[in-house]
């Protein structure tokens, strides 16, 4: 079969890298002092004693066998390694929908969201044979229903990897230390981010025309730049491990229909202030590479946003 021909949603391009190069526009990087910390509101939030992970078991018939374990479906995400002479791929698949991820073919492991809701997914490893077609080589098959509609956004996954020894993580607590509710979090950590990390024009440069990137949020922490795809990566990274629901979403951001990468989050309680709006109880859009970049009139406007992919 040919990927390319899969109706429903194709993660395997993960075109975000494209036309990066426009996504912070032409301001310079903001600082600490360019935004307003706004009010926050909520219920009293306390520090959790560790981060939410995503452990993979491996309970193999084989060594080389592929390996997918659905163990922790309902904890919003599955896992899969496999070995191969060929490309693989993991496809996600839930009713007319899929995802497709690259796998690599060394036997590492990827976790991945189930983020298409309740219902029958089936897991695929599938090999390439020539060109875009892949078959079929493993297949798991398991019915779904989610501890809650957050779970695939509390825990790592391939394009937000982290642990509790991450660096990322570790930030995000100190960041967090003196936070009395969820908005303080929120504020906190958006805030941090995007007066830190610089947008990196080489590597959106380098990137442009490239499929497959993965984003590391410790490496963007330790570099101090990055992409689009690296802010949502990094700030998704920060705010689930102090437990807050957070999406990257990658998609098209209206007039100029540039690929991006963004976040959506859920918080108890609200921040509002002039660069963002934070809401109680539902799905807020936060972008914090236009917020980096200076760029206040775009953040927080999810009326020019087109959502594609979520993870």
């Amino acid at each position: 079969m040919g990927f390319s021909r899969k109706r429903g949603v194709a993660a395997a391009a993960l075109a975000c890298v494209l036309a990066l190069a426009a996504c912070a526009g032409d301001s310079p990087a903001a600082s600490a002092d360019d935004f307003d910390p706004g009010t926050t509101s909520g219920p009293a939030w306390s520090m959790p004693a560790s981060a939410l992970l995503a452990p993979f078991s491996a309970d193999a018939t084989s060594a080389d066998a592929p390996v997918i374990d659905a163990s922790h479906a309902s904890e919003g995400y599955v896992a899969a390694s496999a070995t191969s002479d060929a490309r693989l791929k993991l496809q996600v698949v839930c009713g007319e929908m899929s995802y497709n991820y690259d796998l690599p073919s060394d036997g590492s492991p990827i976790v991945v969201p189930l983020n298409m809701g309740d219902g029958a997914y089936r897991v695929r490893v599938m090999q390439n044979t020539s060109g875009n077609n892949y078959v079929e080589v493993y297949a798991v098959d398991a019915d779904v229903t989610l501890e809650s509609e957050f779970a695939p956004y509390l825990r790592p996954n391939l394009f937000c990897d982290y642990d509790d020894s991450s660096a990322s993580v570790a930030k995000a607590r100190d960041l967090a230390a003196d936070a009395a509710n969820e908005g303080d979090v929120m504020r906190d950590i958006c805030t941090w981010v995007a007066s830190n990390i610089a947008y990196d024009y080489d590597k959106a440069a380098e990137l442009s025309g490239t499929s497959g990137y993965v984003p590391s949020p410790d490496e963007t922490l330790a570099s101090g730049t990055g992409i689009c795809f690296d802010y949502a990566s990094l700030s998704a990274a920060m705010l689930r491990s102090l437990g807050i629901p957070c999406k990257v979403v990658t998609g098209y951001v209206s007039p100029d229909g540039i690929y991006h990468a963004w976040n959506l989050v859920y918080i108890d309680g609200s921040w509002t202030s002039v660069e963002f709006s934070v809401r109680a109880g539902e799905w807020s859009r936060v972008d914090l590479t236009f917020a980096a970049a200076g760029a206040g009139d775009t953040v927080g406007d999810g009326t020019s946003y087109t959502d594609r992919y979520v993870y």
